[in-house]
């Protein structure tokens, strides 16, 4: 009989956990998972933290023990899938499988945004080939996405010099610094003004879709005569790739003509649809990537049916969600747009009343001077008139003197004859000097009464200045009235000038004019039309401009595509021809014949 283990020696293992370190492109999420979790667990867990609901497009992926790189596997535990043991297990959460087109499938905008950032880091790792042209454009959506409109205000040369924007590979081939770079990429950049972040990101992907290399899963294989080839697994089908070629495949597989795919060991075997076809039979390096590809195919081809299909609840769901939420925030961005257009009109219109007042200030100032030179010119033309005063008084008493004595000298002039002939003689001088005296005298006099004149014109003058002064003040009193009065409806500072005439205050001295700067209020809603719900005028006028937007998608499509040739001419003369890679060649062949990714899928 077999002896009961004491409670206290019995380990419970229930209730423990493990660390795990899950890392999107933009955040590291840490959890604590019990030992019993399995991978749709973390799933789940790592979805509903950011707020993702298209989860089928995703995956976490990691590196084993024998340092492959495996997903985990969504119905088997967390630890029974070959993990590495470490302090806290690493995952990354990255996308599995691609949409075939971005802009009708990809819905909320987190997955757009997760989207974004992989196939933006895939670029720039040449993960995924890029022309020098294309990348330059895809650039200039990143920057708008990362910082917004362009302010050439704010803008600082150097500033996306230092950002990661090109692949290295299309930096080595030209003989261009960074500056140039960036000015190229500025003036695209330039263009994107008013786009918000989301608009700019599912335009970079609508772009980057379209690369020969996007979506695409790239697996060494070999055929029967054992010839190293790619297989490439994408949304569509297989491709099948020579060993130098992975832009333009050799062979494709719809899934549409794909009947059945299996392994057996290294063999992999593509049954068609048409079982006229021979199989298509293919070896792989490693057994162990033959269950990845395997898990590949099954994910994007029923992905490949579910697209074909009508939408399930949960995603008519979602479409109507995100469709009210672009119609909320196409709204939002009319009201802000209409809100600012407001304040930058009104910021003009005080930046003019400001211009305006400054002038007014300058002109009082003028008119202040003016009045002070006038008020010093009649100064001294009084003192002028008083010094000639004073001359003409002395010249008189001088004349009299003369006078006095020439009467002494003719009183005297009968003494004798000698005397008389004297007398006479000095009578005359007397008599000239008298006049030349008078003379003096009478233009002095007359220079008085001109200086009076003078004085008092000027007088005149100084009470019109005085009298333009006040009427002017009574005038700008009324104009910055209302200049108040506009400024209170636009929300912005007020300033007001003193309505009673009083308040000036003007000292001969030192003028000086007197503001007063009230407090600018702040911005209230009652000025500008709310909007609280979505009114139906505004949801038509949406669906008319998507309308639109489809409509001049071609023409768009078109310029966009002359202005990328313009590009790659520009740049053309300064490419480095020794540093092209096999890649820059072959698309620069299927450029020259014409094809693209559309075009080898059609044939």
């Amino acid at each position: 009989m077999k002896e009961k283990m004491p409670p206290f020696k019995r380990k419970k293992t229930t209730g423990k956990s493990f660390p795990v370190k899950v890392c999107t492109l933009d955040a590291e999420l840490e959890f604590n998972l019990e030992l019993k979790a399995t991978g749709r667990d973390l799933f789940d867990l790592v979805c509903r933290t950011i707020g993702l609901r298209e989860t089928w497009y995703f995956g976490l992926q990691y590196e084993d023990s024998k340092g492959f790189i495996a997903w985990l596997k969504l119905d088997k535990k967390v630890q029974d899938q070959g993990i590495p043991q470490q302090t806290t297990m690493p995952f990354m959460f990255l996308a599995k499988f691609y949409p075939e087109e971005v802009a009708e499938e990809l819905v909320q905008e987190v997955t757009q945004h997760l989207f974004f950032l992989q196939v933006n880091r895939a670029i720039l790792a040449m993960d995924i080939y890029c022309p020098p042209e294309a990348s330059v454009l895809l650039a200039s959506y990143a920057v708008q996405a990362k910082y917004g409109d362009y302010d050439e205000g704010t803008y600082k040369p150097g500033m996306l010099a230092s950002e990661e924007l090109l692949p290295q590979r299309v930096i080595d081939q030209y003989q261009m610094t960074a500056e140039m770079w960036e000015e190229r990429i500025k003036v695209w950049y330039a263009d994107h003004r008013g786009m918000s972040r989301d608009e700019s990101e599912i335009e970079y992907l609508k772009i980057a879709q379209d690369l020969d290399m996007y979506g695409v899963n790239y697996f060494p294989i070999s055929n029967k005569k054992d010839t190293d080839l790619w297989l490439g697994v994408t949304s569509l089908g297989l491709n099948i790739y020579e060993k130098e070629n992975k832009l333009t495949p050799k062979t494709t597989f719809q899934w549409s003509e794909i009947r059945h795919v299996s392994f057996d060991d290294k063999k992999f075997t593509i049954k068609p649809v048409d079982k006229t076809s021979p199989n298509f039979v293919f070896f792989s390096h490693k057994v162990r990537m033959n269950k990845l590809i395997l898990d590949l195919c099954i994910g994007n081809h029923d992905l490949f049916m579910r697209r074909r299909k009508p939408d399930s609840m949960e995603v008519q769901q979602m479409k109507t969600q995100a469709k009210e939420e672009k119609s909320r925030r196409q709204i939002e961005r009319n009201k802000l747009a209409r809100e600012k257009q407001l304040r930058e009109i009104a910021e003009k219109e005080k930046s003019i009343m400001e211009q305006r007042l400054m002038q007014y200030q300058e002109e009082i100032r003028l008119a202040n001077e003016a009045l002070r030179r006038s008020e010093e010119t009649a100064d001294l033309l009084a003192e002028k008139s008083r010094v000639a005063e004073e001359e003409a008084m002395l010249l008189g008493q001088k004349a009299s003197e003369a006078e006095h004595k020439i009467t002494q000298f003719r009183l005297t002039a009968l003494k004798t004859e000698e005397e008389k002939v004297s007398l006479e003689r000095k009578t005359r001088e007397a008599e000239q000097l008298t006049a030349r005296l008078v003379d003096e005298s009478e233009r002095r006099a007359a220079e008085a009464n001109k200086l009076k004149e003078e004085l008092l014109r000027a007088r005149v003058a100084e009470k019109q200045a005085k009298e333009k002064l006040l009427e002017f003040l009574s005038r700008n009193a009324y104009v910055n009235t209302s200049v108040s009065s506009l400024y209170s409806v636009s929300s912005s500072s007020v300033l007001d000038l003193p309505a009673d005439l009083h308040a000036l205050r003007l000292n001969a001295n030192s003028p000086s004019l007197s503001l007063t700067h009230s407090t600018p209020p702040a911005l209230v809603d009652h000025h500008l039309p709310a909007y609280d719900f979505i009114a139906d005028n505004d949801m038509e006028q949406l669906s008319l401009e998507i309308e639109k937007e489809r409509v001049q998608y071609l023409e768009k499509s078109k310029n966009l595509q002359d202005q990328l040739r313009d590009l790659k001419t520009e740049i053309e003369v300064l490419k480095v021809d020794e540093k092209q890679c096999e890649l820059d060649m072959l698309h620069d062949e299927q450029v020259r014949l014409g094809e693209n990714k559309y075009s080898t899928l059609k044939k």
